[in-house]
């Protein structure tokens, strides 16, 4: 178990990067692109967060969680482009949809379990897509809907990519923090217990269904939060957002960082998006290289690479010690 003295000091230090993020970029590339890594690593992250909740706390398997995020992008585009909406309805509007339509797959999804459910996630997912790449006069097919401007808040303009990063750590720090609150609820127990035994859990009086389908749609939201930080970011959304690669890499993402803990999931996800950008530099082949990642990682790491870091953080408190008292205590020994 990590102990409260790793977990605030690793918090700490953690929370002291990401504020730094656009200061080293600057200082040691020169330009903003570990920044724009950063901001697509807390989108996915926020989806693969909102995954967890399904494959960490109900060993349910989706291969189509990315999709909501693509619905409500889409939304987003296609009311601000075709219907004249402002940017904050047009936001409100796709979160909402992407809300709807996790309601609507969790009425399908739920029906069936294990490969079966796996299955069913990737088909309405593949459903999506072919509607987006063939419903040309609303989503303009193959093309993508381009032109989304970043909105201005208070006087700040998000065009400027260090502010834009600066409110995507915003939203991803309270997504994080609801995240947390429904694990650590008592909501969050009853779904531990129906993952152990849903039979005991009925008997005891408890509606297993509604439980784990209030689960799939609060997931949903989530992933339709990232939706509109990403359509801002890319300022561009096309069918390729909706097919199975994107969800694929989220469910590498928590497989690779951690199912079933809390900050695992961000770890994968920013690992991924790094492995992945730096690796398409020299070789086509980098889905290779992450499959070997996700085969190494489930035989030596089944729970993830999260498991390292208590061995990690106590590292930094010893180490810690040792700058700041190591002293101190020769010279007592000496006196």
């Amino acid at each position: 178990m990590i102990s409260r003295r790793v977990t605030i000091l690793l918090g700490l230090i953690a929370g002291c990067i990401f504020l730094l993020v656009p200061w080293i970029s600057e200082v040691i590339i020169g330009s903003s692109y570990i920044v724009d890594l950063m901001v697509m690593a807390m989108i996915y992250g926020i989806v693969a967060l909102s995954l967890n909740l399904l494959l960490g706390y109900m060993e349910h398997a989706s291969l189509g969680h990315a999709v909501y995020l693509g619905i409500s992008a889409y939304t987003v585009a296609i009311c601000y482009t075709k219907y004249g909406m402002g940017l904050l309805s047009s936001s409100i509007f796709g979160i909402l949809v992407g809300i709807f339509a996790a309601a609507i797959f969790g009425l399908l999804a739920l029906r069936a379990r294990g490969v079966y459910f796996l299955m069913l996630t990737l088909c309405l997912a593949m459903m999506c897509w072919g509607l987006a790449y063939r419903w040309v006069s609303m989503t303009q097919g193959d093309n993508g809907i381009s032109g989304i401007p970043r909105p201005e808040i208070g006087g700040w303009s998000l065009q400027d990519i260090n502010v834009y990063y600066y409110l995507v750590l915003v939203v991803f720090a309270l997504c994080f923090f609801c995240i947390y609150t429904i694990i650590r609820s008592p909501y969050g127990k009853t779904l531990l217990g129906i993952r152990e035994s849903e039979s005991r859990m009925g008997a005891l009086g408890y509606n297993c269904w509604l439980h784990r389908y209030i689960c799939f749609v609060l997931a949903g939201a989530f992933s339709a939060i990232a939706g509109v930080l990403f359509i801002f970011f890319n300022q561009f959304i096309s069918p390729s957002s909706l097919e199975i690669l994107p969800n694929f890499e989220v469910l590498l993402m928590v497989a690779l960082g951690g199912p079933g803990t809390v900050v695992g999931p961000f770890i994968g996800s920013i690992l991924i998006i790094f492995i992945k950008d730096f690796i398409s530099i020299y070789t086509e082949r980098w889905l290779l290289v992450l499959g070997v990642a996700y085969i190494v990682t489930t035989m030596y790491a089944p729970k993830g690479v999260v498991i390292y870091v208590p061995i990690f953080g106590g590292w930094l408190v010893g180490t810690g010690k040792n700058i700041l008292f190591g002293r101190q205590e020769k010279l007592s020994g000496k006196g």
